[in-house]
């Protein structure tokens, strides 16, 4: 639905890939290794320029072009590992302090500076290559249970975004799911909210689970 206009965050960090290292999934290489960049940086469909992504079944494209976390939960990261969780350190592209991404509702969009327009498609799902660049055991059960996995962004228009630019949001569907509660997993009736909202485009990678939680409906 459309809104009144509102800065709700800033962007503390825009990070890319640093360099490829060697993996011992099936791809044998992972480009998670984004650090910060110092320059402003162009934004197209496929996220930043200069960024790339290995396994690009699970990561990239139109519906993940850009992976955000918000600097709330690299301190708590922080706290917990008792290491620094410098931005990218996730693989995340942006860093934003402000704004819990996580609660974030699927479909809404943001202005980012004066050019982007982003729109959040869901959440991040973490992986066994995720557990090894941090090697942590455990790691993927451990970020699972904390539900702030991080959000992916569609860019709906493209253009030049940096560290400091203000995070605007500029609408937010009607359905009211955030990020964190697809995460969790969606009982019949959100599920089904979120599919009759005509309001905004569904990423195909969340569709087919959110038709099997709505299609529990009675049973």
């Amino acid at each position: 639905m459309t809104m009144e206009p509102s800065v709700v965050g800033t962007v503390t960090a825009v990070c890319a890939v640093q360099a490829l290292h060697a993996d011992d999934g099936i791809f044998g290489v992972t480009a998670i290794d984004k650090r910060p960049v110092t320059r402003p940086v162009r934004v197209g469909p496929y996220g930043l320029r200069g960024d790339v992504q290995a396994d690009r079944k699970h990561h990239g494209g139109h519906d993940k072009a850009l992976y955000v976390v918000d600097d709330a939960e690299g301190e708590y990261w922080s706290a917990e590992l008792g290491r620094d969780v410098p931005p990218g350190l996730f693989g995340e592209n942006l860093r934003m302090s402000g704004l819990a991404v996580d609660d974030a509702v699927i479909g809404e969009r943001w202005l980012i500076g004066a050019e982007v327009e982003v729109e959040v498609t869901g959440p991040r799902t973490p992986c066994a290559t995720f557990a090894r660049w941090l090697g942590q055991d455990g790691w993927v059960r451990r970020y699972t249970e904390r539900g702030r996995p991080g959000v992916y962004l569609r860019v709906r228009r493209g253009g030049t975004l940096a560290a400091g630019d203000d995070v605007t949001r500029v609408s937010r569907p009607g359905h009211g799911v955030t990020v964190a509660e697809v995460f969790a997993g969606l009982g019949p009736g959100p599920a089904s909210a979120v599919l009759a909202d005509d309001g905004f485009d569904l990423a195909d990678y969340l569709r087919r689970p959110l038709e099997s939680a709505a299609a529990r409906d009675g049973r």
